[in-house]
């Protein structure tokens, strides 16, 4: 009987074990063998593995900061005793509803499970969590103290615009899932809002977010101190030492006692940047409420040379290799005016441009004074060309105007013969900007127009009256899943009688980089004597969809397109030319790179452009 007995509990005891090895078999995260070894080293130190079982957002949170994950992977000097394990794995629910309520769920089910090895390997713990549902908010109420409590008592119009703006604009409104992330950034951007918009010295007098746990929803109370409206003062200007302090005033679109903004300190720092004269620039407002009434506004600015000089060399697919000489002076002769001259030596193109102007006017004025040179070489033709200009130019945040009175003589030569013509007309061109970035956009519009009137002049042919309108449209749009779209329309008209000469430089071709990808720069138009010729109407249009090539590297975009376009003589006689392909795109700091292979339908045969920069 007794060896029977010991038999059994043999079996019993082999039966065991191998239960043991079963378990160890569907845990989720096999023992590291490091992990054991390091154990057995050191036998006081508590060695262990943690599992997080939570939806994929919540566990990288608990892994991130659980206490059981932070010394899990701590060295050695750092390293926990076994009864410390104990106290953590005791804490750790209760840590982990702490976690959980920042992301908005305030009922959740949490514990701790633990799972025993082989002796001295690795204890492995598994925390579980069931979220529950997601606290919403149920209530927003936003309201104010101070100056402009004042002024919504008046009903003044600009106060009340204000609060509705902040109401309106908040980030966190009802239905809202409830994060203590967005609690947070909803608060800073309502009161920098606040702050921008007339009170910089604004403040949370009181914020609360009580939540009832029970229905899962939470109310949202939020009082604001606005303290006083500032207004703007004087202009003090710190840095000048070549340039007069006048150029500097005029380049601001605030007045003393108009209400403080935050946009228009902003708008006035980036006329600085853009004026051509300065290196760098700070526009600021001491925010000190015993001055509200006209606080002084403080300009620093860091001159550029008077004189600067660039070479460049560069390649397009248009005009192929070109060296390029500028030169720069910002106080010509001791006035205030800017001289620049640039020369561009190409292959294909011999160019001079050169203009006079003013330093900031009234207005954001400036008078232009300009002319250039130009020897083009295209297709089978050669252009030589130059004009005069004398205008005045508006830059503002978002519309740049071009008002200008032109001479222009044109000369081409091609396989059917030699032209010539010249003209003087009145022009107005026209540039607004919509977009999130100038030099970057993804969503946003931008469209240049342009209008001319005038008469021509010409010795083979009729001179006459003309007018010539041209207008091109870009739209900029996110598709979403780091898809985005680009749309583009251009068109051109002459007016004019048929038997009008006009230069050539008024006249319309299309193809290339900007234009229709596939053909050659200014390779597509009507034809005369089987000879290339410019045309009097044009219109192209572009649709593209690129998107980043890996998240790794989100500035290297893939891109594909379709572009479609031609110049004629009149609208009956425009034939679209087909051009489609891929590119790729590389969005630098100073603008985007373009590499685009394209095919061009009309002549079945690939092409390899290359561009950098954005056109208007």
């Amino acid at each position: 009987m007794m060896r029977g007995t010991g038999k059994a509990a043999l079996g019993m005891l082999l039966l065991a074990l191998g239960g043991c090895a079963n378990l160890a078999s569907w845990l989720p995260q096999p023992v590291d063998a490091s992990v054991v070894e390091r154990a057995a080293v050191n036998p006081e130190r508590a060695v262990y593995q943690l599992d997080v079982a939570a939806p994929t957002e919540l566990r990288k949170l608990l892994i991130t900061y659980l206490d059981l994950s932070r010394f899990q992977n701590a060295p050695e000097t750092d390293s926990i005793t076994a009864a410390e394990l104990d106290r953590l794995v005791l804490a750790a629910p209760a840590q982990a509803r702490s976690l959980l309520e920042t992301e908005g769920y305030f009922n959740p089910e949490v514990g701790v499970d633990r799972f025993a090895t082989a002796p001295g390997a690795a204890v492995l713990l598994r925390v579980w969590v069931t979220p529950g549902a997601r606290t919403l908010v149920d209530r927003f109420e936003l309201t104010v103290e101070g100056e402009l409590k004042q002024s919504l008592a008046t009903q003044d119009a600009a106060a009340t615009q204000l609060l509705g703006r902040l109401r309106r604009q908040w980030a966190l409104p009802i239905g809202r899932a409830f994060r203590q992330p967005d609690w947070t950034g909803a608060k800073s951007a309502a009161i920098a809002q606040l702050r921008a918009e007339g009170y910089p010295t604004a403040a949370w007098r009181d914020t609360r977010a009580g939540v009832d746990a029970g229905s899962n929803t939470v109310q949202l109370a939020l009082v604001a101190d606005s303290g006083p409206l500032f207004r703007f003062g004087d202009i003090r200007i710190e840095g000048l030492q070549r340039f007069d302090a006048e150029s500097v005033r005029r380049l601001s679109t605030f007045s003393a006692g108009q209400p403080y903004s935050e946009k228009l300190l902003l708008d006035f720092q980036e006329r600085l940047q853009k004026a051509g004269l300065f290196e760098g620039s700070s526009v600021e407002i001491d925010p000190d409420p015993t001055t509200a009434n006209a606080t002084p506004v403080i300009v620093r600015v860091r001159e550029l040379n008077l004189q600067q000089a660039t070479v460049g060399v560069g390649y397009s697919a248009n005009t192929g290799p070109r060296l390029t000489l500028e030169h720069l002076h910002r106080r010509v002769f001791g006035t205030r005016w800017i001289a620049k001259n640039r020369f561009e030596l190409g292959p294909d193109i011999q160019s001079w441009s050169g203009e006079f102007t003013s330093h900031p006017l009234e207005g954001r004025y400036r008078n232009l004074l300009s002319g250039s040179a130009e020897r083009l070489r295209s297709t089978e033709e050669l252009r030589s060309s130059w004009s005069a200009r004398a205008g005045r130019t508006q830059d503002t945040p978002r519309i740049e105007r071009l008002y200008f009175a032109e001479y222009v003589q044109s000369r081409l030569d091609n396989p059917s013969g030699s032209t010539q013509s010249s003209a003087v007309s009145a022009n107005y061109h026209w540039v607004w900007r919509d977009v999130d970035s100038v030099l970057l956009p993804t969503q946003g519009l931008t469209a240049n127009l342009q209008a001319a009137l005038g008469r021509t002049f010409a010795v083979q042919s009729a001179a006459g009256p003309f007018g010539r309108a041209y207008g091109r449209v870009t739209w900029y749009q996110p598709l979403g899943a780091s898809w985005y779209a680009t749309l583009r329309g251009e068109a051109g008209h002459i007016f004019a009688a048929a038997d009008v000469a006009l230069p050539d430089t008024l006249l319309f071709r299309a193809g290339g980089d900007d234009s229709v990808r596939g053909y050659a720069y200014r390779s597509l138009g009507p034809t005369l004597n089987k000879a290339l010729v410019s045309g009097r109407v044009l219109l192209t249009g572009s649709a593209e969809i690129a998107r980043p090539i890996s998240p790794r590297y989100p500035a290297f975009w893939w891109a594909a397109f379709v572009d479609a376009g031609n110049a004629a003589d009149s609208w009956k006689d425009l034939t679209p030319a087909l051009g489609y392909g891929v590119g790729l795109r590389w969005r630098s700091p100073v603008g985007p790179l373009r590499l685009d292979v394209a095919y061009g339908q009309k002549t079945r045969a690939a092409r390899l452009h290359l561009s950098v920069g954005i056109a208007f």
